[in-house]
């Protein structure tokens, strides 16, 4: 150690901080020495910041000497301080950040809280979105458009000069926008009004300010004006989206933008007050400038992305991953090797999440929309998926099934054993088992935090739950078997989020290793590396505090990103255009690096292009191949056949984004590398008196004496074979019987063997559920569902599919009962086991191995002919007998029929719908036949008068591979847990499984009966045509059963409001799984209690031949109004899908083949409030949950000028609890196209329920431009065709006026350029009498609990709901 540190600061003090929710670790090193800090986050009593006492107590070490608390601390020893923090996160968590107006263009005020319209949990009828972040609203007058359109048939492009930012752009009316696009201005702002406005704002009291306008990442002009505006104004902080994330998509850039006014300034407060605590009161490379070498420090932050940035440069919007970025860039520079390029999987368990993320090829996986604590946000971020478990996540056993999480203990009361009264946790599970050991733990528990952890007090708390299990079920359970069947359930909710990053991807996960970090990670490291088939665990020395050793690793780093719209190819022309783009982004990088002190040797460069085929929406961000060539399109086509399994070689491939990451290395990792260690280490087996101690600890099977050992008094090279328990002040590592650790210099490493345990050796002779296993196969069987929607959403072509996530993904029985559903629309619950019911008895004894069959008819099981069925059996080894079918459900967006969008609103017989497909073979042991695909979408459907075939063959053809891959994917996993579990243990739990489901529902309708106190409930709705749908519950509260009977429902009808038999079933299941507001497994199960009494000839059982097409998106939501009235669970929702479908061309017969495409959208309303809720505004209800395409994508892809899309403000039923708005959607044409609406309740308003009124109805109306009738003009047009000028003679002349014509609830019109349709969706019922005092739930937890939680549950929540 130098004598004086002071003396030099090249060589001083360097400190690396994680501040994080319960803990702050504090790394300090000098000269080859560390010292490792663990404070409390809050503890007030002592000191007011934990970073400062940390630094305080760095500095008392190295330099020798005691610094008094609250004395300002001298930087003149510190190299530099590096920083990861949880400021912002929290602050977004407790939304208690900055006040701020959110600034937009007119008519798009709204678009935060419509969102992408989808509800976050689809079977919760108190519909829960987060709530914005702004204060106040500003809509300008302002308007930009795209000149052109992506679906154009011909391609045009419009070229243009003048470029956005110029002078000459003023002038001009189409500019070339930042990237390369034609981009129209239609209104350009007013400075005066902007100052009025944003001036009332002002004083107000808002000092921060979000500004995010329509095509503002190509066009930033009018939002720049809007930042010299607020700033001349005097706003604190002023974000514009442009600078932040030039990126397309209005949604996620203005929550982005919002989330950065909203944190920036509570960050900056934060900083402000850490530099007070340094004599000068200033940090960062500014400071090193102006103070010299003797003041100041270098101080920088983690950013989401992995790379720090001076503290000046640190913003909200890159600070929400902070923390956790830090272990990532820790795992992976300490864990993976350049030369043997073994990927790896960081598993970072903590108190009440788990953090789950990948390293490999030797790059961090970055994503670039995620959403946090509710918020969506645009911005680089590494790839970190959040999963609620962790040891404080709480244990319940509910419905016969062990449940762990998401509800967490935190930190007060805590778990159990922390003896201030908490409950069972996980971390008590692990406690009595003797997986965790008190006399390693601090005395920081109990009344005076004296005391160490309580095993008596976890025992009580399992004990507990051991004697519910008995009382529910009979079951004698022991506490060991109790507590370790948590712990094996909590595990497998752990690997799902694993598989997701890495089977998801392509990645195999049995070819990597797993670093595990974190307080309770090493407690579970080996379960789940053996759940996964990983075969090597690396614990880092450091492991418990990995988030700030990282940081002290990492970069320093300056992201650079501009859009473009290049068509990639190899011409000088496009790749010149590209090399200067990237160099003046180069250069941008290099001058922010320079100003933070880096020389030019010191910076290496990333350079990326953000690519996506033509027609798709999934870009992938592609780094320049490593051989300098340039050749970013096989780059491309390479990583997309990786990741999604394919290549559309006939298409363009289009480049949104050009990106740079300019990286300045600070500081190179000096230690060897693990393989490096593993290839010279001396192995010797440890010798018996280095034990410490023995304990009797649980593992599969019972107890073993097992030797612990301190992590400190083990050498290099010592060998520890299993059972033992490895620990030391911060961490404990459990090695299992079979495996064995070995102690490196930097690692201990625990190698697995390579034989997988056979869990299928128990007979079956009377085999009892064991409602662990129960569990755990629930998650598994739901796990395999959501991979295959995941793999058919990444190998889908579509929007409808990709983006709107119109689809779903089941597992079967042989018989062809649901056995799991990932139930992304609820339509498709039950109406998909009719489906694979009805094939499975045509195709008997026919099928072979790789046999896909392809169905979409009403009478086969069909909803509609959009929503197409492919099916796939799997066989057992011997390949003579099906054992399960896997099928997934997707609605395309075109399949022929008399209009674009294959959704006609005056359909009257099925062929005018589309092709209709009874029961085919797709694919005949593994070949897929596209002729026999391309005659029955494309050739057959045009052979009916007035008919087309699809007018997307192509998509068509893509999606429907995908639905195959989709199909295979669910095979293999269920092959694999064949193999694992054995195909009897499997059969086994398909059926316990469906039990499980049918004891819930029939307790259900218990509790329902002794409500209604036995009485009958019925109700009555109506369609608009005036159809009665009529149902009459008699339930069973001896058995638990009930007939549904739909007697007294109207006939079948000459329109398309038929709904097939299957349509019924699925609103069932939908309606009695919100009744139980439990996690159940959605299964056959549910209806097995239930039986539907449908009287043929109605409209719920049509005919063969009957239209169909609104029976699946408007009769199914009239259904559930119908179950929720006669249950009176609710008021009506809007009850409608608001099915809008636009288009031309076709190759409709007798005419001439015309290219064109088709777009379909369903339109979000109101949700019905409830005894103890407010309905929700803006949100998809009931039988769908698909996204809305954002709306400027919208207007990339097709020529269209959304006006506005808004909250219907006041159309929700008045009440007790008020029942949620409609939205108002105003879509102007600027080509002449058909326009189709299919909606229902225009006619019969929303009811509303116990004294709460009806919410309106909603409005269809088509704005047209038509010739003021005069008799002068008559007379002009009749003397123009007396002279022979045509009948049209006349039209440019005389006036025009706008009309407003209401279309009625179901029609279709040809629109011409200028023409608009304004879709007004109807609100949801109220609940109760006005004026009544609200009766709103507080038994209910926290109201963010739904969307409480981190980037990867809340995306899967969205898109993937389990």
């Amino acid at each position: 150690m130098s004598s004086s540190p002071e003396a030099s600061k090249k060589g001083g003090i360097r400190i690396a901080i994680d501040r994080g929710g319960t803990f702050t670790d504090c790394v300090g090193s000098l000269n080859g020495e560390t010292i490792i800090i663990k404070l409390l986050s809050e503890d007030p009593s002592n000191y007011s910041d934990a970073p400062l006492e940390g630094i305080r107590r760095i500095l008392s070490h190295f330099l020798k000497k005691d610094i008094p608390r609250g004395q300002p601390l001298d930087t003149s020893a510190i190299e530099s301080i590096r920083m990861g923090t949880t400021v912002a996160t929290n602050a977004l968590l407790e939304r208690n950040g900055e006040k701020i107006a959110f600034v937009t263009t007119k008519g798009f005020g709204d678009i935060l809280l419509i969102g992408n319209q989808s509800r976050p949990k689809i079977f919760d009828l108190a519909i829960k979105k987060p709530d914005v972040l702004y204060e106040e609203v500003v809509e300008l007058e302002e308007r930009v458009t795209l000149e052109d359109y992506a679906e154009d048939p011909k391609r045009v492009l419009t070229k243009v000069e003048a470029k956005a930012g110029t002078e000459e752009a003023k002038k001009e009316e189409i500019v070339m926008g930042l990237s390369g696009e034609a981009v129209r201005i239609l209104q350009r702002p007013d400075r005066e009004v902007i100052k009025g406005k944003l001036g009332e704002i002002y004083r107000k009291g808002i000092k921060s300010v979000a500004v995010c306008l329509m095509h503002g990442y190509t066009f930033p002009d009018h939002e720049r004006l809007v930042g010299e505006v607020a700033k001349e104004i005097g706003f604190e902080h002023i974000s514009l989206s442009h600078e932040l994330m030039p990126m397309i998509k209005l949604v996620s850039r203005a929550t982005s933008v919002c989330a950065d006014a909203y944190l920036t300034p509570a960050i900056k407060k934060y900083i402000a007050g850490f530099q007070n605590g340094f004599e000068g009161g200033s940090l960062g490379s500014k400071s090193v400038k102006e103070n010299g070498e003797k003041k100041g420090a270098r101080c920088e932050f983690m950013q989401s992305d992995g790379g720090l940035v001076d503290v000046d440069k640190f913003t909200g919007l890159k600070a929400i991953l902070s923390g956790p970025a830090g272990g990532v860039v820790g795992y992976a520079i300490t864990s993976y090797d350049e030369k043997t390029k073994v990927p790896v999987i960081g598993f970072d368990m903590g108190g009440t999440s788990t953090d789950v993320s990948r390293y490999g090829d030797g790059r961090y996986d970055h994503t670039f929309e995620t959403t946090t604590a509710g918020v969506t946000i645009q911005s680089p971020q590494l790839d970190i998926n959040t999963v609620a478990a962790g040891g404080g996540s709480r244990l319940f056993f509910k419905n016969g099934l062990f449940v762990v999480g998401p509800d967490s203990a935190g930190a007060h009361p805590g778990p159990a054993c922390y003896r201030k009264g908490g409950p069972a946790a996980v971390t008590d599970a692990n406690l009595f088992l003797g997986r965790l050991l008190p006399e390693f733990f601090p005395k920081i528990f109990g009344k005076n935090e004296d005391e160490a952890l309580d095993t008596e007090a976890s025992r009580k708390a399992l004990q507990e739950i051991a004697d519910q299990i008995q009382k529910e079920t009979g079951k004698k359970m022991d506490i060991d078997e109790v507590a370790y069947g948590f712990l094996t359930v909590a595990n497998e909710a752990m690997t799902r989020p694993i598989r997701s990053i890495t089977e998801a991807k392509g990645h195999d996960t049995s070819k990597h290793r797993l670093a595990t970090f974190g307080g309770a990670g090493g407690q579970h490291a080996v379960a789940i590396a053996e759940s996964l088939g990983i075969k090597q665990i690396l614990v880092h020395r450091y492991s418990s505090v990995l988030s700030a050793y990282g940081m002290a690793l990492a970069d320093v780093v300056d992201e650079r990103q501009e859009p473009d719209s290049s068509v990639w190819s190899q011409d000088s022309e496009v790749v010149g255009h590209l090399k200067q783009k990237v160099g003046s982004l180069k250069e941008k990088s290099r001058e922010a690096l320079r100003d933070q002190g880096f020389d030019d040797s010191e910076m290496v460069f990333e350079e990326y292009l953000n690519m996506r085929y033509r027609g798709t929406e999934s870009a992938l961000m592609i780094i320049k191949p490593s051989d300098d060539s340039w050749d970013f399109g096989r780059a491309f086509v390479e990583h997309h056949r990786y990741e999604f399994g394919f290549t559309l070689d006939e298409r363009d491939i289009i480049i949104d984004d050009v990106r740079v990451r300019g990286i300045g290395k600070s500081f190179q990792y000096g230690e060897k590398t693990v393989d490096e260690q593993l290839k010279t280490v001396q192995r010797t087996d440890v010798s018996p008196e280095k034990k410490h101690s023995e304990a009797k600890v649980y593992f599969e099977g019972g107890r073993l004496d097992t030797p612990i050992y301190k992590l400190t008094d083990l050498s290099v090279g010592n060998v520890i074979k299993g059972p033992a328990m490895l620990a030391d002040g911060t961490q404990t590592i459990v090695v299992t019987p079979n495996a064995t650790a070995l102690i490196l210099e930097t690692h201990v490493v625990v190698d697995l063997p390579k034989a997988a345990k056979d869990k299928s050796s128990e007979s079956m002779e009377e085999r009892e559920v064991d409602p662990i296993m129960l569990s755990i196969f629930g998650h598994r069987f739901m796990a395999i569902a959501e991979q295959m929607g995941r793999a058919l959403q990444k190998t889908s072509v579509s929007t409808n599919v990709k983006e709107r996530l119109d689809f779903s993904c089941a597992i079967f029985d042989a018989s062809g009962g649901l056995v799991a559903n990932a139930p992304h629309l609820p339509v498709h619950l039950g109406s998909m086991s009719t489906c694979v019911r009805t094939q499975a008895k045509i195709w008997e004894g026919k099928l072979k191995k790789g046999d896909v069959i392809i169905s979409n008819h009403p009478s086969y099981g069909g909803t509609h002919l959009p929503d197409i069925t492919l099916l796939m059996p799997a066989f057992n080894e011997a390949g003579d007998k099906i054992l399960f079918y896997a099928a997934s459900r997707a609605h395309h967006a075109d399949i022929g029929g008399i209009t674009a969008g294959s959704m006609p609103p005056h359909s009257r017989e099925l062929y005018q719908e589309g092709a209709a497909i009874k029961s085919e073979k797709l694919v005949s042991e593994g070949k897929f036949n596209e002729e026999r695909c391309i005659e029955l979408l494309y050739q057959e459907p045009a052979k009916y008068p007035g008919c087309s075939g699809t007018r997307t063959l192509a998509d068509n053809i893509n999606d429907l591979r995908a639905q195959v891959s989709a199909n295979q994917k669910g095979i293999s996993l269920i092959e694999g847990l064949i193999s694992e579990y054995g195909e009897d243990t499997v059969q086994f739990y398909m059926v316990a499984i469906q039990k499980n489901a049918e004891l819930q529902v029939r307790n259900l309708l218990k509790t329902v009966s002794k409500r209604f106190q036995g009485k009958e409930l019925s109700a009555v709705d109506y369609m608009d045509d005036g159809s009665p749908i009529r149902l009459k519950v008699t339930i069973d509260d001896q058995a638990g059963e009930a007939i549904f009977d739909f007697a007294g429902t109207g006939p079948e009808v000459y329109a398309n409001i038929n709904a097939p038999e299957a349509i019924s079933y699925s609103a069932i299941i939908y309606c009695l799984r919100c009744m139980i507001s439990e996690d159940i497994p959605l299964n056959q199960g549910c209806l097995r209690p239930i039986t539907v009494k449908i009287p043929k000839k109605s409209l719920l059982s049509p005919s063969d031949n009957a239209a169909v097409v609104g029976g699946n998106v408007l009769t199914s939501q009239r259904i559930t109004d119908v179950i929720f009235k006669a249950f009176e669970a609710c008021a009506a929702s809007q009850g409608c899908c608001n099915n809008l479908t636009f288009g031309f061309g076709g190759n409709v017969t007798g005419q001439k083949e015309v290219k064109g495409f088709g777009y379909y959208e369903t339109i979000a309303g109101g949700s019905g409030a409830g005894p103890y809720w407010e309905g929700t505004d803006g949100v998809h209800v009931h039988m769908t949950n698909t996204r809305i395409t954002d709306s400027e994508v919208f207007e990339r892809r097709y020529p269209v000028l959304l006006r506005e899309f808004s909250i219907r403000r006041g159309s929700g039923g008045k009440g007790q609890h008020r029942g949620g708005d409609g939205v108002v959607r105003d879509i102007e044409f600027r080509l002449p196209m058909q326009v189709s609406i299919l909606s229902e309740r225009r006619v019969y308003q929303p009811y509303g329920m116990a004294g709460g009124e009806d919410a309106e109805a909603g409005l269809n109306l088509w704005v047209r431009k038509v010739q003021k009738a005069s008799w002068e003009t008559s007379l002009k047009r009749l003397q123009a065709e007396k002279e022979g000028e045509g009948g049209d003679g006349g039209d440019d002349e005389g006036e025009t006026e706008e009309r407003y014509i209401n279309m009625g609830a179901k029609n279709t019109a040809p629109m011409k350029a200028g023409d608009r349709i304004i879709i007004q969706t109807p609100g949801g019922g109220g609940w109760g009498k006005v004026g009544e005092a609200k009766a709103l739930d507080a038994s209910k937890h926290d109201p963010t609990q739904g969307w409480k939680k981190g980037s990867h549950a809340a995306r899967e929540d969205a898109a993937l709901q389990v």
